[in-house]
């Protein structure tokens, strides 16, 4: 479990969900209190705009559905703290939420890898038996699985 505490609420992640909790005046001020869980499946980019000399910074999950707009210039802060889907950042912050936003993005790149296909399955399957691997039985017990018979 990986967490961040940020300005305006804590993310955390399991491997699975990312889960923003809020609680106390500055949640109540911003989006408001409670607790949001995102399936990693359902987050299709993390937006990182790193605290500079003057301007906090913030990490925006973002989701099918949702409402994103470009704030003016200096104004993107401003707009992310109005935001369910943001947790503001100050500078002590940052290692904590880069670690967080790598397993994130890490997670969100699997999600999205494809799945081998039968043919490259049974292709290794042939290349164990090929190899000496594998005996003939294996081989034909290994593929009734892979087929579903």
């Amino acid at each position: 479990m990986i967490e961040a505490k940020g300005y305006n609420g804590q993310v955390s992640f399991d491997g699975e969900y990312v889960t923003i909790n809020r609680k106390g005046f500055l949640a109540r001020a911003s989006v408001g209190k409670g607790v949001k869980r995102i399936h990693v499946s359902q987050i299709t980019a993390v937006q990182w705009k790193p605290p500079g000399v003057f301007v906090n910074g913030f990490i925006q999950f973002t989701v099918p559905g949702g409402v994103e707009r470009r704030s003016a210039f200096g104004g993107q802060t401003p707009s992310a703290i109005k935001d369910e889907n943001t947790v503001i950042v100050t500078k002590k912050q940052v290692p904590a939420f880069e670690e967080l936003r790598a397993a994130v993005d890490g997670a969100i790149a699997q999600q999205h890898k494809p799945a081998p296909s039968l043919a490259d399955e049974l292709a290794k399957l042939q290349q164990l038996v090929d190899g000496g691997a594998l005996s003939p039985d294996e081989y034909a017990a290994a593929k009734a699985r892979l087929l579903g018979s």
